[in-house]
């Protein structure tokens, strides 16, 4: 089980598909990653050496920021926008979508599961 960026990568998988796994680094990246420190894409996590996971490591140290330290830009980026009322931030307070999408319909992944507004359901008649 290899650590990269604090993250234990699966070890069953390809390391170009492995390292998708770390927040911050998509599949163009990871390629990118890997052609920089010489490694082979399709080699198995299982299957490398110490010497090649230290030089992936190594190599994303230098060049890119991932996991704890990018979440908290992009969560400290929301907070200003909230914090200066902009339209984004406004959105982002609502939970509704922040980037021109439709609420009418089609907007259930960020405001939740639908909720029915008032009863459907005929009273029954009560002797008072």
């Amino acid at each position: 089980m290899a650590r990269i960026s604090g993250v234990t990568i699966p070890s069953e998988k390809q390391i170009h598909v492995a390292l998708t796994y770390v927040y911050g680094i998509g599949p163009k990246t990871s390629a990118d990653i890997l052609t920089a420190a010489k490694v082979e894409p399709t080699v198995r996590v299982k299957d490398m050496t110490d010497d090649e996971i230290a030089r992936i490591q190594d190599f994303i140290n230098e060049n890119y920021t991932v996991e704890g330290e990018l979440q908290r830009i992009v969560n400290g980026n929301i907070k200003r926008l909230k914090d200066i009322n902009a339209y984004r931030g406004l959105r982002h307070k609502q939970n509704l979508p922040s980037r021109g999408q439709r609420t009418k319909t089609n907007a259930r992944t960020r405001r939740g599961r639908k909720t029915t507004v008032g009863g459907t359901a005929k009273k029954t008649p009560s002797k008072t």
